[in-house]
This record gives C-alpha cells, sequence and structure tokens, in this order.
C-alpha cells in the first residue's frame, strides 16, 4: 500500500518565506510541543488527498492525473490566515488563497470523476488552504488569537502556479516524509 495525495508546491520563495514567518510565529505559542508545524519543505496546497491504496493503482492515478498538462500556468494569491474546524477550537492552522480558487477548483475537477471511481469519493470538501501547523497538545491560548487576529488580512504573496504533483506520504514519529511520484506541468500561456 501507499499514501497519497496531490498537490501544489509554492514557487515564489517570499511567498514562501512569509508563509514560513507566519508558521513560526504560531509554533511560538506552544506548551510543550503542543502545537506542531510544518515542515519548510512540506508546505504545500493540497489539491485532492488520495490515502492508501495498492501500489498498483500508480500507474492509472497518474494516467488520470496528466489531463491537468491542458491547463495554462495560472498564479494564486496567498492571503489570510484561519483555523480548522473554528479559532475557537483549533486543530489546523492555515493560510488561505484567496486569488486563483476557480482555477484550482476545474484543474481538481478534471481529474475528479476518474480517481473517485478508482479510490473512492473524497469526503472532505475542497477549501484551498495551505497547512502550516497542527494543534497537538497545549498552547498559549492569548498568543495564538493574537496571531491569527493579527495576520487575518495579511497579502502572504503571490505564487505562480507551473506544476501539480503527485507526492507519496510516509507517515513517520519524527513527522511525514513527502516524496514526488509524478510531476505534471502546465502549459505556457502563448500569446495569439
Amino acid at each position: 500500500m501507499i499514501r497519497l495525495f496531490v498537490a501544489i508546491e509554492i514557487e515564489d520563495v517570499e511567498t514562501w518565506r512569509r508563509i514560513l514567518d507566519f508558521r513560526n510565529s504560531l509554533a511560538s505559542c506552544s506548551i510543550n510541543g503542543g502545537i506542531k508545524p510544518v515542515e519548510d519543505e512540506n508546505i504545500h496546497l493540497t489539491l485532492r488527498f488520495i490515502g492508501e491504496v495498492p501500489d498498483n493503482y500508480v500507474g492509472r492515478i497518474i494516467e488520470y492525473l496528466r489531463v491537468v498538462e491542458n491547463f495554462k500556468k495560472f498564479s494564486i494569491t496567498v492571503q489570510g490566515v484561519g483555523a480548522f474546524p473554528s479559532v475557537a477550537r483549533p486543530r489546523v492552522l492555515w493560510v488561505g488563497i484567496t486569488s486563483g480558487v476557480d482555477i484550482l477548483r476545474r484543474i481538481r475537477s478534471s481529474f475528479e470523476g476518474q480517481l473517485k471511481s478508482l479510490v473512492g469519493e473524497d469526503r472532505e470538501e475542497f477549501v484551498p488552504h495551505i497547512t502550516v501547523a497542527r494543534i497537538k497538545g497545549r498552547y498559549k491560548v492569548e498568543c495564538l488569537s493574537e496571531n491569527l487576529r493579527r495576520y487575518e488580512a495579511t497579502i502572504f504573496g503571490v505564487s505562480p502556479v507551473t506544476q501539480v504533483k503527485l507526492k507519496r506520504s510516509q507517515l513517520t514519529p519524527k513527522g511525514p516524509i513527502y516524496t514526488d511520484i509524478a510531476t505534471f506541468r502546465l502549459k505556457d500561456d502563448v500569446p495569439t
């Protein structure tokens, strides 16, 4: 069995650095490791979590995902912050996406039908976001809410999206290890 997901990485370095700064400010609210920050190299936007599938599904999944190569490169604006299920009861801390959401939804729906027939329906509604930390234990409540308030409307930056990746997630005691399985390049926007 292999655990898979479809992801978009933050390609603009400055945007990525600002996301890390926010993540670090959240981590400073942790008590005894109660807030688990996402590792630098694991910061990404999940387009579709696939989960555990038999190894022999990988080839078919790659074929289904090739359809994304028909999309043109575009940009996303990374802006705003929040928590799932809510700021009052946070479990997952994230930064949001304010532009490029429609294209992200179209890309996802381009492969979702075929993928669903193979691996089943995605139980989560697609809400484009980038997870930066998870709450696993205790934290300073005032510190966390102050940081969420302070960054509420922050524009972290605009990042190009030039590729979509199929990634493997190996869970380890130190955190997940992500490995690229396949990369799908988007088309250049060729002027007519």
